[in-house]
């Protein structure tokens, strides 16, 4: 389903509608959006009656875009009674995006996966370079800030301090009901 509406009737119909619905949040601009589109139809088709598929064109309804805290494209939400159950952002293979359907369908939500190797050590590497940068040139504070931000966030997935006090901190900013997310 393509259809345009305002950001106030989206949040009803998410709430009140009876099945998952996956919001394919994506861009005629955007080449990961447009290579996952075949297989996001085949996959709406094949599970069709049981999960729902709303595409939102991001440059067409930037309200919605803002109002579900999408940052990048393509993003696919899984909504069931008006809530966020899980998101991915990026492209994704078959595989990952088999993986959304189902998730929809069970009453768990969905486990998250680590980041990729590749992105792993390629935030390391920024991040150590930062701090390097910051105790050579100062040293800088601002440097080693940003620097032990960018090595935490190759490891936040693994921390386990992280991990117990992330669902708190989604449930202050709202982060876990499409419905509360921003005016």
């Amino acid at each position: 389903m393509e259809a345009r509406m305002d950001n106030a009737l989206l949040l009803d119909r998410l709430a009140s509608h009876s099945r998952p619905v996956i919001l394919d949040v994506w861009a005629p601009r955007c080449a990961p959006c447009r290579r996952m589109a075949p297989i996001v139809e085949r996959l709406a088709a094949e599970y069709d009656g049981r999960v729902d598929v709303w595409k939102i064109n991001a440059d067409e309804q930037p309200e919605d875009v803002r109002r579900l805290k999408v940052l990048g494209i393509p993003t696919m939400i899984i909504v069931r009674g008006g809530r966020e159950i899980g998101r991915k952002v990026g492209a994704g293979s078959e595989g990952d995006l088999r993986a959304l359907f189902e998730a929809a369908l069970s009453e768990q939500v969905p486990a998250r996966r680590g980041l990729p190797g590749a992105d792993r050590l390629l935030r390391l590497a920024a991040g150590g370079a930062l701090v390097v940068l910051g105790l050579t040139t100062g040293p800088s504070l601002i440097l080693l800030a940003a620097g032990g931000l960018v090595l935490f966030s190759a490891v936040a997935d693994r921390c386990p301090v992280w991990q117990a006090i992330r669902p708190r901190l989604a449930s202050l900013f709202g982060r876990g009901d499409i419905s509360s997310s921003g005016a």
